[in-house]
């Protein structure tokens, strides 16, 4: 298997290369050069195969040997170790819920698989790897809890201050050991930049192994590719279109989708469910990208104003804006609207969904009315306890809080506070890890 740069398709990297690097030198991202299409007895009998066999044989496909077959199942069942299950709402809606992991959020499914993949490629190296991670809310905790005493490999989880919710915070600054928190005084946006401006330093490279955990590691990305598969298997229909209802900041899922689509799983379409943050429903509507600086909003993980897999989204349909409005629709749903989907899944099919669940609801409801014949499954990224202040006001209960997380409030968090400027956070590199 070989791997590109958006920015550069003629410089090829192999799998563990692009692993361990997470970010080419021209700041692009990479991309396998080649989406080999998985058989037809695969795809249409997905109801014979576990979760961790759909696992296998999509890494088994794309890798092409890049990892010898023992070792890759070894990686999928130390990290594919929990389910997504399908709740159905009424003939038509669909819930893939992508929560039941340590960190109660659909990154768990990435950020695990990367920790085995990543403790493969660094076996016999001497030299400790710093992993840098950008969060809006779930990456932190998943990928803390993922790659938590991983030995070789300390990680460093960048947030804005003051934006995530307590227990999101709580999950990223409270387990020490091999993770650090710093609270950035600014946006995602701006944690991404420093992340970003770390990789392209020579001074810092020079000096420390740096890698990358968010999705613009091909790493974290691929796994969530997984679940698409498993979503299909369960709702076992290829008769009727059946279009998946993403929440998106980042776009790294949606991406994983597409990646999907690609290797043959007969996607009908995608629903870009944005929130505030609408730069890429505005493309897709008009085809003009502008980036902006992100408004915060209650469903705080997609509130990113220039989305990093975008650049991966064009490079896919070849930075064709009419191809790409083809497959995927955007919308953009407001804060006071989101609570009235919280409400309204709430009181007419008792189900309790988190903001980012309730702006895919009603994102697939503003499809329906064009498609009204197509399945829509919507993935439901978080538990709904992680936004407890604001699920509680609207649906006017209680909301039951999974013991691993309830156990976080009591404890103490542990960040260290940093301005957006690069060379503060270019001088603490240096000083720990160097």
């Amino acid at each position: 298997m070989r791997l590109y740069s958006t920015k550069n398709t003629n410089n090829f990297v192999s799998l563990g290369e692009a692993i361990m690097k997470g970010l080419p030198d021209d700041n692009g991202l990479f991309m396998p050069e080649s989406f080999p299409k998985l058989p037809d007895n695969f795809i249409y009998n997905l109801e014979d195969y576990s979760f961790q066999d759909i696992a296998f044989e999509v890494c088994k496909t794309l890798f092409q040997g890049a990892i010898p077959e023992d070792d890759l199942k070894t990686i999928i069942k130390n990290s594919i170790t929990f389910p997504a299950p399908i709740k159905t709402l009424d003939e038509q809606t669909h819930i893939l819920e992508l929560f039941h992991g340590p960190s109660l959020a659909f990154k768990d499914f990435g950020a695990r698989f990367m920790a085995q993949i990543m403790g493969y490629f660094n076996r016999g190296n001497n030299k400790e790897l710093v992993i840098l991670v950008a969060t809006s809310g779930d990456t932190g905790g998943a990928v803390a809890s993922g790659f938590y005493k991983t030995k070789g490999i300390k990680v460093v989880i960048l947030y804005p201050k003051g934006k995530v919710s307590m227990l999101q915070e709580k999950q990223l600054t409270t387990l020490g050991h091999n993770i650090s928190a710093l609270e950035i005084d600014g946006t995602f946006d701006d944690c991404q930049a420093l992340v970003k401006q770390a990789f392209l330093n020579k001074e810092l490279n020079s000096s420390i192994r740096l890698s990358s955990a968010n999705s613009i590691n091909i790493a974290r990305l691929i796994p969530q590719s997984f679940y698409y598969y498993e979503a299909f298997k369960q709702i076992n229909d290829y008769d009727n279109p059946i279009s998946f209802v993403v929440p998106s900041g980042n776009y790294g899922n949606i991406t994983a989708g597409l990646i999907a689509k690609k290797m043959g799983l007969p996607i009908s379409h995608f629903i870009a469910a944005s929130n505030a943050n609408n730069i890429v429903p505005h493309y897709l509507c008009t085809g003009d990208y502008i980036p902006k600086p992100s408004t915060p909003t209650i469903s705080n993980a997609m509130d990113v104003g220039n989305p990093s897999n975008f650049a991966r989204m064009q490079d896919l349909y070849s930075f064709t804006w009419n191809n790409m409005s083809k497959d995927i629709f955007g919308y953009s749903i407001n804060d006071e609207d989101t609570k009235k989907g919280i409400k309204e899944v709430f009181d007419k099919y008792d189900y309790v969904i988190d903001p980012h669940g309730a702006v895919g609801y009603l994102a697939y409801k503003a499809y329906q009315k064009n498609h009204p014949n197509s399945k829509g499954i919507i993935l439901e990224t978080a538990h709904p306890s992680k936004f407890l202040n604001i699920v509680e006001e609207v649906i006017g209960e209680k909301v039951n809080i999974p013991e691993r997380l309830a156990v976080l409030a009591e404890k103490k968090k542990e960040a260290t506070l940093m301005n957006i400027e690069f060379e503060p956070f270019k001088d603490w590199l240096m000083e720990n890890y160097s």
